[in-house]
């Protein structure tokens, strides 16, 4: 595995910066995304305000060759949805991703709304997910280990009866949007990455209604369930602090 990249305290200073600025585009996001919207306007309005209004970059677009400032992934669909001109459903979910640079540093986050008609089970799993998140950052703290992370959010998601995603992960992040080391969502505790103050890194679980088994659509980028069935996720950016962790996109609704 490549060097995990410690953050001095001017670097975190920056990181800050960026994770508190992803957090006011999610809460000007709140008022914003309703039925009768499209991913693709969500996607504008979220591209316009970084540049516009925070005077800093959506840094999803251009990576990968990827064109779009956020993802936006709906239903069924596990990560890296592309937004597009479906306008949303009363009984929809949908998760929005977004990755902000400023001055050098990258945040990365993910919020689910739920419309206002969605089922019970929807509404469970969407639940359970956040829920998963928390336990899995609550863990966080010198000493600790990644399977430890891991294992809270499998706990958490499994004993609601739903299943953890394999096939992707969470990640370090500061310059680059992707650093070591990978954050698995399942595992054993006492087992991988030792945490150690100045690690940042993604806590992103995806969570599946049915089978945990995920397939790429025809785009070569969306990702679906398998089994069609709905698959929720939340993300935020962490630091570990020197006696426990900070939430680097912590929303005003968390705070």
């Amino acid at each position: 595995m490549a060097e995990i990249n410690i953050k001095s305290k001017a670097e975190i200073e920056l990181m800050r910066q960026s994770g508190g600025l992803l957090a006011q585009v999610f809460n000007m996001l709140d008022a914003f995304i309703r039925p009768g919207i499209t991913t693709m306007q969500i996607n504008d309005r979220v591209e316009a305000y970084i540049v516009n209004e925070l005077n800093a970059r959506p840094a999803s677009k251009g990576q990968y060759n990827y064109p779009f400032a956020l993802n936006a992934s709906l239903n069924e669909v596990v990560c890296h949805g592309m937004p597009n001109n479906r306008e949303l459903k009363t009984r929809d979910i949908v998760n929005i991703d977004i990755t902000l640079e400023k001055d050098g540093f990258i945040s990365d986050s993910s919020k689910m709304y739920m419309m206002p008609d969605a089922s019970p089970i929807a509404k469970k799993l969407v639940e359970t997910t956040h829920k998963a998140m928390w336990q899995g950052i609550k863990v966080v703290k010198p000493g600790a280990t990644l399977g430890d992370v891991g294992h809270a959010i499998q706990q958490t998601a499994e004993k609601q009866g739903f299943s953890i995603v394999r096939d992707y992960c969470g990640h370090g992040i500061g310059r680059n949007m992707h650093e070591e080391p990978n954050v698995l969502h399942f595992g054993k505790p006492g087992t991988g990455v030792i945490l150690k103050e100045g690690m940042t890194f993604t806590i992103e679980p995806m969570i599946n209604q049915g089978t945990y088994k995920t397939k790429t659509k025809k785009d070569n980028w969306t990702v679906i369930t398998r089994d069609k069935k709905l698959s929720a996720q939340w993300e935020h950016t962490i630091l570990v602090t020197e006696q426990g962790y900070e939430v680097l996109t912590l929303r005003h609704e968390e705070g």
